[in-house]
């Protein structure tokens, strides 16, 4: 299985998402799962995290080894879970999506935190972005309680169910 993780430029949210689910993946034994990450815009193709991701990530104890690179529909070839941080970031997968089945492929991340279907529904991952240190402190605290529902939807083979709820909603 190869997950990837999208959000508008692909050096703060996804590589963020990418390294928690790294070792979320790895610390829960679960082997077989590839995971990279990409943004929906060419913004930053070929650069590193954003140095305010990248220090809260480390703080942590993230390791950060990929580089930006832009999703296009030919990700869909290797992709079985795109997860997108926020709805604009769903939208613009969406309308990459050649089939029906690529399209089924793409969730938001915060459909897997707990609170998912409550109140308006999914949480979108806010993007940090030229925010203070709190703003990305907070997006590493949703981003990793919505990794840990998703590890546990992987252990417990409810994957397709999570999957299957937000189809639902859209």
């Amino acid at each position: 299985m190869h997950i990837m993780t999208v959000c508008l430029g692909n050096v703060c949210r996804s590589p963020a998402a990418e390294a928690v689910l790294v070792r979320a993946l790895d610390e829960a034994g679960i082997e077989g799962v590839s995971v990279s990450s990409a943004g929906t815009a060419d913004y930053h193709v070929g650069e590193r995290p954003n140095p305010a991701s990248s220090a809260e990530g480390e703080r942590r104890g993230y390791a950060f080894t990929s580089r930006g690179a832009q999703f296009g529909a030919d990700d869909f070839d290797r992709a079985d879970l795109v997860l997108a941080m926020d709805s604009s970031n769903e939208e613009d997968l969406l309308a990459l999506a050649r089939t029906p089945e690529e399209a089924a492929r793409v969730v938001r991340l915060g459909a897997f935190a707990p609170d998912a279907g409550e109140g308006d529904g999914v949480r979108d991952v806010p993007d940090p972005w030229g925010q203070s240190r709190e703003a990305f402190v907070a997006m590493y605290d949703q981003v990793e309680e919505a990794v840990a529902g998703l590890v546990a939807a992987l252990r417990e083979g409810r994957l397709e169910e999570v999957v299957a709820a937000q189809r639902v909603r859209r």
